[in-house]
């Protein structure tokens, strides 16, 4: 058992971390076409990564044949509408507000999760955690403005609306998977069918949209494309994996995405020479490792109780 506690604790990590490196990919992509195109092209391709770990196209379509509506919800939550609201509000929006809502998912995802579960209520110690986190958060983005200023600000608010939906989009789609546990599907399976679907989605509402880009770029966007494919496809389903195991609760999982800002804050400092960290930032990152220790170490006195 604790054994099991301990590798979903560095599973969800790698996920963070492999999370965290996808918005340096995103902004070279977006360089060369638009957001849903970019991301339809992306999240299609992920599914087809996973095809080879799937062992067979029967599999594969033996999964979508007995649980039909169970993987087009998802499919329909967890990329589709998740990455359709993401990318047309982080549009609208400063860089650090952006960042903060964004950040925030798991206090959203504990309220879905409230909402949407029997066993996952937000109880004061789990709202305490994610408190700490989100002023942590609040601190480490809010020097980072790192998008134009939205001139209007109907559009501004517009674009909060869309993030904060977003973030509810997502921790409904994390509650439908966590309730495939207890059906014969495969995780890896399952990410496969829903990225796919959900990727020739995005990529088709596009077309009513956006501007059909074509097909040919420069090699910088097939770098960023293949990479931001890979970590969507090993990150998701090391994710339904975590969420499917039995005893994990959504929004306990879903705590751990605080990092993502730490480990994306890091990575900027380490990347790009003109970013260096302010004391606001080193602030937040330390409140937010306080709440993740502070987290584990209620979760260790609830089991030993």
């Amino acid at each position: 058992m604790l054994y099991k506690v301990r590798s979903t604790a560095v599973l969800a990590m790698v996920a963070c971390l492999l999370w965290s490196t996808a918005f340096v990919g995103i902004k070279i992509g977006l360089a060369y076409t638009t957001p849903m195109q970019f991301a339809g092209v992306r999240f299609f391709l992920s599914g087809l990564m996973l095809l080879p770990l799937v062992a067979s196209w029967r599999k594969w379509i033996g999964v979508l044949r007995r649980h039909p509506q169970e993987v087009l919800k998802i499919a329909f939550f967890q990329t589709f509408v998740l990455y359709t609201l993401f990318y047309q509000g982080i549009n609208l929006v400063q860089g650090s507000t952006a960042a903060i809502i964004i950040g925030s998912q798991p206090l959203f995802t504990a309220i879905v999760a409230h909402w949407a579960t029997k066993n996952d209520l937000l109880t004061f110690r789990k709202l305490k955690t994610i408190g700490l986190g989100v002023f942590g958060i609040v601190l480490v983005a809010i020097e980072k403005g790192t998008m134009e200023n939205a001139e209007d600000s109907s559009l501004q608010l517009l674009g909060i609306m869309l993030l904060v939906l977003a973030n509810l989009a997502s921790g409904y789609g994390n509650v439908l998977v966590s309730r495939q546990s207890g059906l014969q599907s495969s995780p890896i399976a399952l990410n496969s069918l829903q990225l796919s679907i959900g990727g020739v989605g995005l990529f088709l509402v596009s077309l009513l949209f956006e501007p059909f880009q074509g097909v040919v770029f420069p090699m910088p966007f097939y770098g960023a494309l293949l990479w931001l494919s890979f970590i969507s496809a090993a990150a998701f389903t090391l994710w339904f994996l975590l969420l499917q195991r039995p005893g994990v609760k959504v929004s306990d999982l879903n705590i751990w995405k605080f990092i993502i800002p730490v480990f994306g804050a890091v990575f900027s400092w380490v990347l790009i020479p003109d970013e260096k960290p302010t004391w606001m930032q080193v602030m937040g990152m330390l409140l937010i490792v306080f709440s993740m220790v502070l987290f584990n170490l209620q979760n260790r006195r609830a089991r030993a109780a």
